[in-house]
């Protein structure tokens, strides 16, 4: 008996893992000051695992009915079923209200997979992009690949440009790109490890649409941080941030073609990754123009939970029990 007490103990520790005491400490200190009240219900969210939820995105070109009985059988149900201004029918997601994880598929070498596990808000800078049939797409930012395996649910593009710069992580988005599209299509599929603040000169208004999935302090896995030293030295570089999240956005905005549009997104709450990186955008470049994607976050209310305190350009994802998805930010900007 106190054998299996040691094991269920154990089990439940690595479940809920270890939080961070310098990094929940830090983001106190500036979460209270940026969500106000909201912060309290978001940090009860953040920091006990066993309550996130995971969706699922299911992948047309190996589709299954089966798996789509067995996910009604296990409670899941179609995501984004309000009137969005854009959802191709071939976007297909699952979620259920209470928490865990459905199992994941492991990767083989020449077999699709069927589904890909996400945060649903996650598919929100997707859905902002609306990508039609046609464009030419550039996943600026693009490992794991979640984002750009979505869009390709989404339309078939005229190229698509995935780039990542981390070496490791590109190896991550080639297997990811591997395991869910077809031969046909992914001859369609650039896969580039280039600086993406140099893009933008180096492929100047090549693209219709944009993406830019910007690196971010992830508040879901800093504050899992299990060595505190890395931890320290995250959060020293976290103000560092916003100035390649800029400059990034700026080789973005080079790279569209003149009524192209873009989509900026993190993981964040930090207001100095958000809003503050699109504010100096619009103020520093007269080609670009904010676009009302209201809207769309008015369409999956439903589903989310959304901070009161942005502009019509901008969302907000906030984390609560039972719609404990996000944090995500998104922002749609267009060029003139």
């Amino acid at each position: 008996f106190l054998l299996s007490l040691k094991l269920e103990n154990e089990t439940k520790g690595k479940l809920q893992k270890q939080i961070c005491q310098v990094v929940l400490d830090h983001f106190e200190k500036q979460y209270t000051v940026e969500l106000g009240d909201t912060w309290a219900s978001v940090r009860d969210v953040l920091t006990y695992p066993l309550c996130w939820q995971y969706a699922v995105l299911l992948n047309k070109f190996s589709q299954s009915a089966e798996l789509e009985n067995t996910l009604h059988v296990k409670g899941y149900h179609p995501a984004f079923q309000g009137p969005l201004p854009y959802r191709p029918a071939s976007l297909n997601c699952y979620i259920r209200r209470t928490p865990g994880r459905f199992p994941a598929q492991k990767h083989q070498a020449g077999k699709l997979k069927e589904y890909y596990l996400l945060n649903a808000a996650s598919l929100l800078p997707v859905l902002a992009l609306e990508v039609k049939d046609g464009e030419d797409v550039l996943d600026l930012c693009a490992a794991p690949g979640g984002k750009s395996v979505a869009m390709l649910q989404c339309a078939y593009p005229g190229q698509f440009h995935c780039n990542e710069y981390d070496d490791l992580r590109s190896r991550w988005l080639n297997q990811t790109i591997e395991s869910f599209i077809p031969d046909p299509l992914i001859n369609l599929i650039t896969v580039s490890k280039l600086d993406g603040r140099q893009i933008g000169d180096l492929k100047p208004e090549l693209y219709d649409k944009v993406l830019v999935d910007a690196p971010c302090s992830n508040d879901r896995s800093w504050l899992f941080s299990s060595d505190i030293h890395q931890a320290m030295l995250r959060l020293t570089q976290r103000k560092q941030l916003c100035s390649l999240q800029f400059h990034l956005l700026r080789s973005a905005i080079k790279a569209l073609r003149p009524g192209g549009s873009l989509v900026y997104s993190t993981c964040t709450l930090s207001k100095a990754e958000n809003g503050d990186v699109i504010n100096r955008i619009l103020n520093s470049c007269s080609n670009v123009m904010p676009v009302d994607i209201s809207e769309m976050a008015k369409a999956v209310s439903q589903e989310f939970t959304f901070f009161s305190g942005t502009q019509q350009h901008e969302l907000l994802v906030l984390p609560e029990k039972g719609r404990a998805w996000g944090p995500m930010y998104v922002a749609k900007l267009k060029k003139m």
